[in-house]
């Protein structure tokens, strides 16, 4: 897993709705939460997206994106989000380019690792967190991140300074 303080590194990944996204564009408006997830329809990984949208609109008022990468296509990406209701981009990562990227890919090349990283602006690692089986720990995470940026007084201010 990338260390906090390292670059995050650019992709290009298409998203459910089936057009090309970058971490460049994903970072226009705002920092951005990334969290990367194994598989769409999962129970661990429902439940995480659905914490996630349950508190999107806390992200959006502090001025925080939010983006789920996992090795599906894009049609399930765009299933899973629609099924859930989803507020925020999954982008599809079928050959594990951006997984690889930011070392979650799984043991010996399995799966994917659980993991979310706050990224600025200026596309530096602020904070990370892995955790596999302990899926509230992503939550509390973002949950962090909100507090931290409005304690900082960075409420509705999309520029992280």
């Amino acid at each position: 897993m990338l260390k906090i303080g390292s670059r995050a590194p650019e992709f290009v990944l298409q998203s459910d709705s089936g057009a090309e996204m970058s971490l460049t564009d994903l970072l226009d408006d705002g920092p951005l939460v990334l969290y990367f997830y194994p598989a769409d329809f999962t129970p661990g990984c429902t439940k995480e997206a659905c914490a996630i949208r349950d508190i999107h609109s806390d992200l959006v008022a502090v001025g925080l994106r939010v983006a789920g990468i996992s090795p599906q296509d894009v049609d399930s990406h765009a299933r899973f989000r629609d099924q859930h209701q989803l507020p925020f981009v999954l982008l599809s990562d079928t050959d594990k380019t951006a997984i690889r990227m930011y070392d979650v890919d799984g043991p010996f090349g399995v799966g994917v690792r659980r993991a979310t990283f706050l990224i600025s602006q200026d596309r530096l690692i602020k904070d990370a967190v892995t955790a596999d089986v302990r899926i509230g720990r992503h939550k509390e995470f973002i949950q962090k991140a909100i507090v931290l940026r409005e304690t900082a007084g960075m409420r509705g201010d999309t520029r992280d300074h």
